[in-house]
């Protein structure tokens, strides 16, 4: 899938003016929009990170350092891909950003390209991600729609019990189980077996069964 980039945001985080103004330059010049700060601080307090998009840090800043900052970003409910940079790389400094869930530490001066490409990937991830919790929560709308005896119709079903089987279970007959089948279908928006048993996956419906297979 391919990032719509239009709507998304790069966030560089840099405390020299000369670096920001650069990496600004660069990405915009591929079409990508940015906001530049001089801290994390002020990134915390002015950046607007419901937008999608993904954050370019530098790992040494005065006060709060990249470091920090990135331990924080939970604390604030920022999701968003990070990329740290550095003019004074270590393995140690790597391995922590890494380990904290950053995408990748590169090291300054690095290749243009090769940053772009990091960027774009971030992106890219960003968006699948805030697409599948879309996903996910108009699932969950979809299923705290269905009434009681529709709910237990699907879960009955997802498990592979015929709608003769699920009426025997449910004490009632096949024609209203049918009834309530097709109801269930409905509301939850699929065309066939196979896409319920996958919502019922990513539901939780079906323990031993997850959405990443």
């Amino acid at each position: 899938m391919t990032a719509n980039t239009d709507s998304q945001t790069v966030f560089v985080i840099d405390d020299d003016a000369d670096v920001r103004d650069s990496l600004k330059w660069l990405l915009e010049s591929v079409g990508l929009k940015v906001q530049a700060f001089e801290n994390a601080l002020e990134f915390f307090d002015q950046a607007d990170v419901n937008q999608s998009g993904c954050i370019v840090m530098d790992v040494r800043m005065p006060g709060l350092s990249g470091i920090n900052a990135q331990k924080k970003l939970p604390e604030h409910n920022i999701e968003l891909p990070v990329i740290m940079i550095s003019a004074h790389g270590n393995v140690d400094m790597a391995v922590t950003a890494l380990t904290q869930g950053a995408l990748t530490f590169i090291e300054k001066p690095f290749d243009d390209q090769l940053l772009i490409d990091h960027v774009h990937n971030a992106l890219e991830k960003d968006r699948v991600r805030r697409f599948r919790q879309g996903s996910q929560i108009r699932m969950r709308e979809h299923y705290e729609s269905l009434t009681r005896r529709e709910r237990q119709v699907l879960e009955l079903i997802v498990k592979g019990l015929s709608n003769q089987e699920a009426a025997d279970q449910l004490q009632i007959n096949r024609k209203t189980v049918e009834g309530h089948r097709a109801n269930m279908m409905a509301k939850m928006q699929v065309d066939s077996f196979a896409e319920l048993v996958q919502v019922a996956i990513a539901l939780g419906l079906l323990p031993g069964f997850n959405a990443t297979g």
